[in-house]
């Protein structure tokens, strides 16, 4: 039985007009909706992400290397890491989302940071609450007062690793593997290579990605990539077009037949079904740039 083709032959992907992005601040509730696959599959995206969580627990997956999230934790993720985001059922945070470059002291490499002092946490909470006010209100020039916050928000977040709470494991050599595996993935995922190809880019054998990947997050080297893929089929879904066979062409399968059987092995929904419930469960905002 063969592979799907996006495992096989490079594919060619269509992207719709460029729309403008725009600085948002959300609760992450409403950044996923009902569709927590937005963050609990894997994949990149073309924003910078600060994830403010201030109640409950939860997990994040950061260039293949997972670790656990708790109160008063805040983690940035520019755009074109390779994440997801687990949060427990009564946990609460706040997403800001901006255009990479929007603030120019905004990290370029991810950071987690574990602030203990009450005022520091009051800081942050208190530029996303502004943050929050001026989208509400909507009064001219809302994007330059976001703007304003945004690099308050990343002076905030450049004092606090200047005051030493950067949490920032040392890196062994399996989690450089990862980390560097991510990197690629995030570049090639749509091309032709499988598994064993992003091994032998790295040197290392298929048998040593799989079982280092999955000692750095729970997951094999090859889910990696699948969840990657079924993510971006996911987004494409989530819009009433294209149509479902371009969506698989796109993707770089040989047939719609054989992505609705992958789409369905994976998610346990056809293709069809899955961009009817898309239509229920959108979020109240856009998010990120729409792929057709």
């Amino acid at each position: 039985m063969t592979g799907p083709a996006f495992l096989r032959k490079p594919s060619r992907i269509q992207e719709s007009a460029p729309v403008q992005r725009r600085i948002r601040c959300q609760p992450f509730a409403q950044v996923v909706g009902q569709s927590a696959w937005r963050m609990t599959l894997l994949h990149d995206r073309p924003d910078d992400l600060v994830l403010w969580v201030t109640r409950g627990q939860g997990r994040i997956v950061v260039n293949g290397v997972r670790r656990g999230l708790g109160v008063n934790n805040a983690v940035v993720l520019p755009a074109g890491t390779l994440m997801s985001v687990e949060l427990g059922a009564q946990a609460l945070a706040q997403v800001i989302q901006s255009p990479p470059g929007t603030a120019p002291r905004m990290p370029t490499t991810p950071m987690h940071l574990r602030p203990r002092d009450t005022f520091a946490q009051a800081e942050l909470t208190g530029e996303i609450e502004a943050m929050q006010r001026e989208i509400a209100r909507d009064r001219p020039h809302v994007q330059d007062a976001l703007g304003a916050h945004l690099t308050l928000v990343a002076v905030w977040l450049e004092r606090q690793r200047s005051d030493g709470l950067l949490d920032s494991p040392p890196e062994n050599a399996g989690d450089r593997l990862v980390r560097r595996y991510a990197e690629l993935l995030v570049q090639h995922h749509r091309s032709e290579r499988v598994m064993a190809d992003y091994a032998d880019m790295l040197d290392v054998t298929p048998t040593h990605l799989t079982r280092v990947c999955k000692a750095a997050c729970g997951r094999s080297a090859a889910e990696i990539l699948t969840e990657r893929v079924i993510h971006a089929a996911r987004e494409m879904l989530a819009e009433p077009e294209p149509p479902i066979g371009a969506v698989a062409d796109a993707l770089g399968f040989s047939s719609a037949a054989y992505f609705s059987r992958f789409v369905q092995m994976h998610t346990g929904a056809t293709p069809s079904a899955l961009r009817l419930r898309s239509g229920r469960d959108a979020p109240a905002a856009p998010l990120g740039v729409r792929r057709a």
